[in-house]
């Protein structure tokens, strides 16, 4: 496979160390890009539900890739988040292309951007930290439950569907939480004159312009539900969404030109064995 080429490339809440982590399908995503930067903006391995028996091959495999884009020249970003927090006792640190951060501020194309976790705003987060790992253990039975569900579906021939998205959508205190959320970060950014702010944290993929304060707030999603990351290439964002497709082993002598071609070739090979003999 070819690999994109990114100026930078945003990913947010891995999870890496939990079950409810899509370890396969980002490192296929990962193996798939060449960024300059690479910005991994918070909860990229949680902490807060390691156990070892959740932390399979493919989840070292991630972080041998991170290291061995960083030695191929890639700046990785580590920023961290609440469930990675205990890391902010080491930072700021830089080893090599490695650099770790609480948060990061870039000039790009002559835009300020504020690149930061996001979970500064979250009032369970700030006030109650028992209160936010109890639900953040809720949500990840939630997830391993939704699996299930979708395991089942799937064999029955049905779609997949999220049952966390569904709660955070039909939930009016869930839709006021992340509304609350993304106006803080977008009034703090406001205020310190910033262009752009890109944040993780709640796990809801954007891409928002606010015209009556020329700021635009993004939000990178996840790898837990949604499979998003943000991308800049050619001086333009995109939201990039996982889609298995991508992703699928084409072998080109199987297409049907070229089996035609080889089998042409292969009764020419006979004819002239015949030939000489």
């Amino acid at each position: 496979m070819v690999k994109r080429a990114l100026d930078i490339a945003i990913i947010s809440d891995v999870h890496l160390g939990t079950f409810a982590c899509h370890a396969k399908e980002l490192l296929q995503y990962l193996h798939s890009i060449h960024p300059k930067k690479l910005v991994l903006n918070g909860d990229f391995i949680d902490i807060w539900e390691f156990r070892k028996r959740s932390f399979p091959k493919e989840h070292v495999e991630i972080l041998h890739q991170v290291m061995k884009m960083a030695s191929q020249g890639t700046k990785v970003y580590y920023l961290t988040g609440n469930h990675d927090d205990i890391m902010r006792k080491f930072s700021p640190f830089q080893a090599g292309n490695i650099i770790l951060r609480d948060k990061l501020v870039l000039q790009i194309d002559q835009k300020r951007y504020w690149i930061f976790h996001g979970d500064v705003f979250d009032a369970t987060v700030t006030i109650s930290p028992l209160i936010a790992k109890l639900g953040g253990r809720g949500y990840n039975w939630l997830i391993r439950l939704n699996r299930l569900i979708n395991k089942l579906r799937k064999r029955l021939g049905y779609l997949p569907l999220s049952l966390a998205n569904k709660v955070k959508h039909s939930v009016k205190r869930a839709s006021k939480y992340i509304s609350d959320f993304e106006s803080a970060a977008i009034a703090h950014a406001k205020e310190q004159n910033y262009d752009y702010v890109i944040c993780g944290h709640i796990h809801l993929p954007q891409m928002r312009h606010i015209p009556e304060s020329g700021l635009t707030y993004m939000n990178a999603g996840d790898w837990v539900e949604n499979l998003t990351a943000l991308e800049y290439r050619n001086k333009n964002w995109a939201l990039y969404h996982y889609d298995p497709a991508d992703y699928k082993q084409r072998n080109s002598r199987l297409h049907p030109t070229n089996l035609y071609k080889l089998n042409n070739t292969a009764t020419k090979l006979k004819k002239d064995l015949a030939d000489l003999l």
